[in-house]
């Protein structure tokens, strides 16, 4: 949970399936709303798998071997390319049929259609360029290790168009900030109502991934490892801070893996885990408070 702006406003709205708080100074006026629901709409259009009139579901349902490029494609897949390296593969932006075989598909059935499947090598499957995004067959695109981070960039530079002055874009627990420093408490997966530690966010974005949030049936998750199409074991959540919410979301679930660390320092991002045991981990130089040691 953030620190509010003092004296600020807060615009509260359900979008892409959870639930965002935008924070300023003063009220958003209607054009500023306007302008943040549209740019949601057209990112929920373009790369949602849980509507059928999606881009993303055209491709999946084979309806389109090719769709016109989105805005942003070409940033969100230059950095899965990164997370597929660090990651020695474990996250793939082609494992949308993985969850979907475990129950999490587009009506949320959470109903198992057979054991875990390895998603697809993307680099042998996916292309785009300049103006398409293309598939060599059949494939469900799925954005999830990013792309809410991507859209809580594009919300706050849209804000930011509108107002000057304290910006907090919080979209259950991918948050950015702009001006005053926010201080965030980091949620215990096994329990809600604790927190293993705090962190003050500063002209950067926070970002967590965590195994109780999407959960279901025999200990079956929304963080699954490409390679194989499991739910990971080893880690419970992870938070990681970087310049911008869709680094900070991406280090969020390369860090259930190993090299996700690694790819941290190279970002000069911090980072905290906790593993499913209960210890928890954090990069050299975290400046935040951890209540929970190793």
């Amino acid at each position: 949970m953030s620190t509010p702006i003092a004296t600020g406003s807060t615009w509260a709205f359900d979008a892409i399936g959870t639930s965002w708080a935008i924070e300023t100074a003063h009220p958003l006026s209607s054009v500023a709303r306007d302008a943040v629901s549209s740019v949601v709409e057209r990112f929920d259009r373009e790369w949602s798998r849980f509507r059928d009139d999606s881009l993303v579901s055209a491709l999946s349902e084979g309806r389109a071997a090719s769709v016109p490029v989105p805005v942003d494609a070409d940033a969100m897949f230059s950095l899965y390319r990164e997370l597929d390296a660090a990651t020695s593969g474990a996250v793939n932006p082609l494992v949308g049929d993985a969850l979907a075989r475990l129950g999490y598909d587009a009506r949320l059935t959470l109903a198992p259609g057979g054991d875990p499947q390895p998603a697809p090598s993307w680099h042998d499957v996916l292309t785009w360029d300049a103006e398409r995004v293309s598939v060599a067959t059949r494939v469900t695109i799925d954005v999830g290790a990013l792309g809410k981070g991507r859209l809580v960039d594009l919300v706050l530079d849209v804000v930011r168009r509108f107002v000057d002055g304290d910006v907090v874009v919080d979209a259950s627990g991918d948050l950015a900030a702009r001006g005053t420093p926010v201080r965030v408490g980091l949620e215990h997966p096994f329990d809600p109502t604790l927190a293993i530690g705090v962190v003050t966010v500063t002209d950067g974005a926070l970002c967590a991934s965590a195994i109780n949030r999407r959960a279901w049936g025999d200990g079956l998750h929304h963080v699954l490892d490409a390679r194989t199409g499991a739910p990971v074991r080893a880690y419970a959540a992870t938070w990681a801070l970087a310049e911008t919410a869709m680094r900070a979301d991406a280090l969020a679930t390369a860090l259930f893996f190993d090299g996700g660390p690694e790819l941290a320092a190279s970002w000069n991002a911090h980072w905290v885990r906790m593993r499913t045991d209960g210890r928890v981990e954090w990069s050299p130089g975290f400046s935040g408070e951890i209540f929970s040691s190793p």
